[in-house]
């Protein structure tokens, strides 16, 4: 991953030395490079930064800049357009942003690192992304809710909010951390304010700078504004014609045009095709500002313009079905005889899968099958036991719970599956989905729920059956059957081993027929297995026979109402389409709703105190965390399904919404997480200290005289116990625990949190952070 900034002085691109990566002027327009490898090449982005004080030649000569540049990478790079306060999540990513008063545009001198002579007020804000923007040095700028960053040069005094969480206070403390090194070589001292009353030295340094206060703080405000009502504006000359809405597909974008992807005023798009010409090319971002100004949208809303050929994996996921140019289909090699693809199936090997999480991941597969089964079947919206004779028989008209057991490392975990027939009732469908928490909480909130649609049935539920799934379109599988069951009833059967098989009924009728699939016709005499033409040998075996068409008897075509043409033409591989997963946040802290993307996610992402959205494209993963709020739970639930409905590809309101709790996360949930660590919520060892505090005082900006003598009860200096041996440690301090010994200043200064904050943490996490701290 490379980064590479420049800032515009005198309409001139200047380098941004390294080590002020981040760090923006709200007079300046900047243009960031980066480059990332990935499985498919190298991405490459290409932003243009909006100071809110640069001036309208500097941001037109930003704009300039970058079509020059794209051009001269053959335009391989997406490009974006960033406004100070609205940059977008994958600029956010890249670093902890600083917005620093004065620029070129303003008059005033950038400020050079290393000095001293500073006095300035940050109010840092955000949870995932963190931003810090220079406000005016007066109490008026402080509110309950976030943290304040006053920085004088040589001290660095950390100001929390009553109202404040501790990732808030953490992410506030690696900011001002990065202050101290980048800027001041690691010579500036950080105080932290937890509570006034307990810091009265680091606040009479801050009435000193800020004068004495008056008046109570204002409330927190929230992250998010609401959104704005959008105001078409009927006198801008820009003519725009809709050619299209939900479900956007592909063949929409003809190479020889440009198009515009208007996401609800949220974000804009710019397509550009290979064959059109410069000048509509190079018109890209004035023509999405003039868009923006026609329908009256926000002028801080996001561009991204995107080059035919070169698309980003969030615009290719705006698409029903994205075909790339030369893609591999399916499993194996390919072989290509005019225009019809055959494929040499490879067969899944499941022993693969705990070794290779992301496999599980990417075949949507939790193990390999082989665990427990139980099956309970929704009558008078109670569960009544099925008998296990039935197991794999699911009929239309009826709910199910199927509960699924496996050992992994010893320890058993649970998969919940709600099968919901296509013609069972609301208030069967309701009792489905209340029986499934009430027998989530008979294994301890552990179970993994996944709601299932009728023929939308995910890959590890076909699996469990061992090939015999049989779904019936209607009726019950109840004792006493309001309707007699069919004399005659035809399955089409789909699969290539019993890890992936199942039989679907269909109409029984000859029209019902394809000759590249196995039919099953039941009458009350006998049963007919019709193999058609185009069906592979795997398939052939798992209908445990072998049959050449045109061979059925005449009492077969009797049974289907006599012979009818029926469909025989080759059926095309279908295109795999490789969509990368998105990682959405769910939380409701800021008073309403949101829901925050996470780009480039990893498992420390997922926060203990939300829920998180993952979407995978043929499942939604809703990641429940310890500490989120029923409020959090339930609006997630309710927003997942909204976002499928609402997407612009047009997805399938049936595809399967998967419950995952903390701490209970299956394989195919992990493997979309790099290096994802299966320890670190599988236990809590807490420590608790009689004299911790929450809280600092003035000593965590003042230095610390080396000694070996204890500094009252049990208490020794930082430089005593940091990167030290067991052998150069004071006599009586246990190895283990050298972080015990701290002062509970010099303990907040290093870790950011108090001593009983930091032992109500995981023991993973403590360990990791006194690694980082010298204390291991």
């Amino acid at each position: 991953m490379t980064h590479m900034l420049v800032v515009l002085q005198n309409m001139k691109m200047v380098p941004v030395p390294e080590k002020a990566y981040g760090t923006f002027f709200e007079g300046d327009c900047y243009i960031i490079l980066h480059s990332k490898r990935t499985s498919r090449g190298t991405a490459v982005d290409l932003h243009y930064w909006i100071g809110k004080d640069s001036t309208q030649d500097e941001q037109g000569a930003a704009a300039m800049y970058v079509t020059q540049l794209d051009t001269a990478l053959r335009g391989n790079p997406v490009q974006h357009r960033e406004v100070q306060g609205h940059e977008s999540e994958t600029f956010q990513s890249y670093f902890r942003n600083c917005y620093k008063k004065g620029g070129v545009a303003s008059g005033f001198k950038h400020v050079e690192t290393n000095m001293y002579n500073i006095k300035r007020l940050l109010h840092v804000k955000g949870k995932k992304h963190v931003t810090a923007t220079e406000v005016a040095l007066s109490w008026d700028s402080f509110n309950k809710g976030d943290v304040f960053l006053l920085d004088l040069g040589k001290v660095l005094i950390q100001w929390n909010g009553p109202n404040c969480n501790i990732a808030e206070k953490s992410r506030g403390l690696a900011l001002a951390r990065s202050i101290r090194d980048s800027e001041r070589g690691g010579r500036a001292q950080i105080g932290i304010i937890d509570n006034e009353k307990d810091s009265p030295d680091l606040l009479k340094i801050m009435k000193m700078v800020l004068g004495e206060r008056r008046g109570e703080l204002r409330d927190a405000i929230p992250d998010t504004k609401a959104d704005e009502l959008q105001k078409a504006n009927k006198d801008n000359d820009l003519v725009v014609q809709e050619i299209a809405t939900r479900p956007l597909t592909q063949d929409l974008l003809q190479h020889e045009d440009c198009y515009i992807l208007d996401q609800g005023g949220y974000k804009i798009y710019v397509w550009r095709g290979k064959a059109s010409n410069q000048e509509e090319k190079k018109a890209a971002f004035t023509r999405a500002v003039g868009f923006i100004q026609a329908k009256g949208y926000s002028p801080s809303t996001n561009i991204e313009v995107i080059n035919d050929g070169a698309e980003s994996a969030m615009f290719k996921q705006l698409f029903q079905k994205w075909t790339e140019k030369d893609e591999t289909l399916g499993l194996g090699k390919i072989y290509t005889v005019g225009k019809t693809a055959k494929v040499e199936q490879v067969k899944f090997d499941t022993t693969q899968l705990h070794a290779r999480p992301e496999l599980a991941a990417e075949q949507r597969m939790v193990d390999d099958a082989s665990g427990d089964i139980e099956v309970w079947r929704i009558e008078d919206l109670q569960m009544q036991p099925v008998n296990p004779k039935t197991y794999g028989q699911f009929y239309g008209g009826d709910c199910y719970l199927v509960l699924y057991t496996y050992l992994r490392s010893g320890r058993p975990h649970y998969v919940l599956y709600m099968w919901q027939g296509r013609h069972a009732s609301v208030d069967e469908i309701t009792a489905c989905a209340l029986n499934a928490i009430e027998l989530d909480k008979k294994y301890g909130d552990e179970a993994v729920q996944v709601r299932v649609t009728m023929g939308k049935e995910p890959a590890h539920f076909l699996a469990i059956f061992k090939g015999k799934l049989i779904i019936y379109e209607g009726g019950t599988s109840r004792a006493q059957k309001s309707t007699p069951e069919p004399a005659i009833r035809l399955f089409q059967v789909r699969g290539t081993s019993e890890m992936n098989t199942k039989a679907t009924e269909v109409p029984a009728r000859a029209s019902s027929l394809n000759s590249n699939d196995v039919f099953l016709l039941a009458t009350n005499q006998v049963c007919y297995l019709w193999c058609g033409k185009g069906c592979s040998g795997d398939e052939r075996e798992m209908a445990k026979m072998v049959a050449d068409i045109g061979q059925e008897p005449a009492e077969f075509w009797e049974a289907l109402g006599g012979k009818a043409p029926y469909a025989s033409e080759k059926r095309f591989q279908e295109q795999i389409t490789h969509y990368q997963p998105r990682l959405f946040e769910c939380s409701n802290q800021t008073g309403r709703f949101i829901m925050t993307e996470v780009v480039g996610f990893c498992q420390e992402d997922l926060d203990e105190d939300d829920v998180m959205l993952l979407d995978t494209w043929e499942e939604i993963f809703l990641w429940i965390g310890k500490a989120s709020n029923t409020y959090e739970r339930n609006e997630a639930i309710a927003s997942a399904k909204e976002y499928l409905k609402t997407h612009p590809a047009g997805r399938d309101l049936a595809t399967p919404i998967i419950l995952v709790k903390q701490g209970c996360e299956p394989l195919n949930f992990t493997g979309w997480f790099n290096a994802w660590d299966p320890y670190k919520w599988s236990y809590k060892s807490h420590f608790n200290h009689a004299n911790s505090s929450s809280y600092t005082n003035s000593s965590s900006y003042t230095n610390s005289s080396p000694s070996s003598m204890p500094n009252g009860e049990g208490i020794y200096s930082r430089e005593v116990l940091m990167n030290k041996t067991v052998d150069e440690l004071p006599e009586g301090v246990d190895p283990t625990k050298k972080e015990y010994y701290l002062s509970d200043a010099d303990f907040h200064d290093i870790f950011g949190k108090s001593k009983h904050e930091f032992y109500q943490m995981p023991k993973w996490k403590q360990q990791n952070e006194k690694k980082q701290c010298g204390l291991f």
